[in-house]
């Protein structure tokens, strides 16, 4: 069977792409991914997606998605893509060893933070560790976090959780930053935030507790290991797009994120990118969905268009 679309990702972006295509009568195919709901489903507390004025949880909102798009005929498969042919239409992805055909294609796999990969940090993300400052920043009012990186991201999440935190302590691994100089110059003059030079984390606790209440810092050059209470710890070290299997299909920029033109079209004609797999800018929920919506319509315009 050759699908009209299939759909791979199953956050934001992607289930709002089955939305859209389901309700134009497409009966799109939607991969789950091997992280079925995106990013969100780590999270606690979304208070930043309009329409929920009390939030709503991470895992609720993704599934209310997905009800969404099933009540108008969007089909689902537990799974991901391990290979793509895209050199002729109808394309062909691999599915757990299996082929899927489809005349158009939405890729909507998402970005997976960079992890220090620690098990207490894995345990603890959503219950006071954090890779987005700008979803999670307002829950930490008054307490004293800790931002690890020392590049513009980072830079950026220390001066945005400013505006929340009582103390903001950027921990980096180096005794310089990599930062743009006008980035540098703006944390160094903010009173409230400090820096651990030549430093990494060697330990979150507490797990028993459910929660941030210290962390175990490791100075590189002395080798002496320091215990500091912290509420907070911002994971601020970059991203990496979920584009392997795309590598030498699409056009991509340096760091595998897909380029897009004239909305969603990545270079090949029928193929489609939307989320945080083309974003490496705002990577937020309601902009992965807002580009769900452009991917549908575009790909039900290039549908038209071929007659298919």
């Amino acid at each position: 069977m050759t699908h009209q679309v299939i759909i791979l990702g199953s956050g934001p972006a992607g289930l709002t792409a089955a939305l859209y295509t389901a309700r134009a009568h497409l009966r799109p195919l939607v991969i789950d991914g091997h992280e079925a709901g995106g990013q969100l489903t780590l999270t606690t507390m979304v208070e930043n997606f309009p329409g929920f004025p009390d939030g709503v949880m991470g895992p609720d909102l993704i599934a209310n998605i997905r009800k969404q798009a099933e009540r108008f005929g969007a089909r689902f498969r537990a799974g991901g893509a391990s290979a793509a042919d895209l050199s002729r239409r109808p394309f062909r992805i691999t599915v757990d060893g299996e082929a899927e055909e489809c005349q158009s294609l939405i890729i909507a796999t998402g970005a997976s933070a960079k992890l220090l990969g620690l098990e207490s940090e894995r345990m603890l993300i959503g219950h006071g560790v954090s890779t987005c400052a700008t979803c999670d920043g307002f829950f930490f009012q008054d307490q004293e976090v800790i931002v690890v990186g020392g590049g513009d991201s980072a830079l950026e999440e220390a001066v945005f959780l400013t505006k929340f935190a009582r103390r903001v302590s950027v921990l980096h691994r180096r005794d310089k930053l990599r930062a743009s100089k006008i980035m540098q110059d703006k944390v160094l003059r903010n009173p409230k935030i400090d820096f651990l030079w030549d430093s990494t984390l060697e330990e979150i606790l507490d797990v028993t507790q459910g929660k941030v209440t210290a962390v175990r810092i490791r100075n590189l050059k002395s080798s002496t290991i320091t215990e500091r209470p912290v509420e907070g710890i911002f994971i601020a070290i970059g991203h990496s797009p979920n584009t392997q299997i795309f590598r030498g299909l699409l056009e991509m920029d340096e760091v595998g994120y897909i380029r897009t033109h004239e909305g969603t079209k990545t270079s090949v004609p029928g193929v489609f990118a939307a989320g945080d797999v083309q974003d490496r800018v705002y990577r937020q929920a309601i902009t992965a969905a807002g580009s769900g919506c452009m991917a549908a319509l575009d790909a039900e315009r290039f549908l038209e268009h071929t007659g298919l």
